[in-house]
């Protein structure tokens, strides 16, 4: 599909916005930092990861929510509300540091994700089919990806000196500054509403909205229907959850894994850049990527499964190239999974949708930890990584089938 000469800008425009605001929004210097805010203000380990129940809690309980007010309301105001609770949140750790400051901090920064997710993948697709460029989504989502990684990775790179000049103090004003300038960005997103679609199938003269906006309630309500009635759109929703989830949270052990190598502590960042460097070339590929049958991205999942499970159980810091290889393909087949969603949705409710595929990717990403919780504490994490990523074959052999 070719875009007309005169929207090139403003696809161009779209384009650098959306990778500013992903790079703004992760370039947070607390990233590396906040589990030892927490441990200096004297937290316990049940306290810290109580921490975290509430944070993925707030997720799983705004994501849906969020999402039906996205499109009832306007996508761009989600864009723009998100960083500022996060950045609410962080100024409460740093200036009253306590566990009932770190608990609402937590709900806020749960909260703000939530606001984002489903929001700005539904308003990057909209924008594109009115700019006639829906072909250039998964290009455009790849480096927002990218972009998302290389703000994680600069926060490690910055966040030392700037607390060496400043301690918490000064990372955390830093962090409240990329906060505000992620905000500003996500004012410059373009947003054309289009007219309230008809009803998908199977859903009722009684259940369509009028010829205004869709509410709250009937944005909701066209969402689940579209869910319900649609089995693609169905299926789509399960597959982006089935493949975000594992891998996702797999990465939240990969310092550990590290560890596990027998590297010294300060070779583990070293490591881990590895695999962020993997997960950026995964980004990057998604327009090559657009180009797999069914076949071929069954057998993108069986490679990613394969490598990780060698990569861990090699046990030596060079299975970290077999696991940066892993989670460049397990970033391309999350990219592509979104991209198989958003071109199946029919209806205006299309944040909601995404936001139902995001809420089941968090249930499952919640299950998960629990899960390698337990598993890494009986097999060790190199074997705990092998036996995790088993299910990904289960989910190759159903792209097999036809059914997803």
């Amino acid at each position: 599909m070719l875009v007309a000469p005169a929207r090139v800008p403003a696809t161009r425009r779209l384009a650098a916005t959306l990778y500013g605001y992903a790079f703004l929004t992760d370039l947070v210097l607390l990233y590396p930092l906040y589990v030892l805010v927490f441990a200096d203000t004297g937290l316990s380990v049940g306290q810290i990861s109580s921490l975290f129940v509430l944070w993925a809690a707030a997720g799983i309980l705004l994501e849906v929510p969020s999402g039906v007010w996205a499109d009832a309301v306007s996508r761009r105001l989600l864009l723009c509300l998100a960083p500022l609770l996060a950045a609410a949140g962080f100024a409460l750790w740093v200036l009253l540091p306590s566990y009932p400051a770190f608990a609402v901090g937590f709900l806020l920064w749960g909260a703000g994700g939530a606001l984002r997710s489903g929001a700005l993948e539904a308003l990057v697709f909209t924008e594109l089919e009115r700019l006639g460029a829906t072909d250039r989504y998964a290009r455009l989502i790849g480096r927002t990806r990218t972009a998302e990684v290389l703000g994680a990775v600069g926060s490690g790179v910055l966040a030392g000196p700037v607390f060496a000049l400043g301690g918490y103090l000064a990372v955390g004003a830093a962090s409240v500054a990329t906060c505000l300038l992620a905000a500003a960005v996500a004012a410059r997103f373009p947003e054309h509403r289009p007219p309230p679609a008809a009803a998908p199938p199977g859903v009722g003269p009684g259940e369509k909205p009028g010829d205004d906006e869709p509410g709250w309630l009937d944005s909701l309500r066209l969402g689940l229907a579209e869910v319900r009635a649609d089995r693609r759109v169905r299926a789509a929703v399960l597959l982006v959850a089935a493949v975000t989830a594992i891998w996702g949270g797999l990465d939240e052990y990969t310092g550990l894994l590290a560890a596990d190598t027998g590297t010294a502590e300060a070779g583990v960042p070293l490591l881990l850049l590895v695999v962020w460097a993997g997960m950026t070339v995964g980004g990057l590929l998604a327009p090559l990527g657009e180009r797999l049958t069914h076949r071929g991205y069954a057998g993108l999942l069986v490679f990613a499964a394969t490598a990780t499970a060698a990569g861990a159980l090699l046990r030596h810091p060079a299975g970290f190239l077999l696991l940066a290889a892993a989670f460049a393909a397990f970033q391309l087949a999350t990219v592509l999974a979104d991209v198989r969603l958003q071109a199946r949705i029919a209806g205006s409710a299309r944040a909601t949708v995404t936001s139902l595929a995001g809420m089941a990717t968090d249930l499952t990403v919640v299950a998960f930890y629990g899960g390698y919780g337990l598993l890494a504490g009986a097999v060790g994490n190199p074997a705990a990584f092998a036996v995790a990523v088993l299910p990904y074959l289960l989910v190759a052999l159903w792209l097999l089938t036809g059914r997803a």
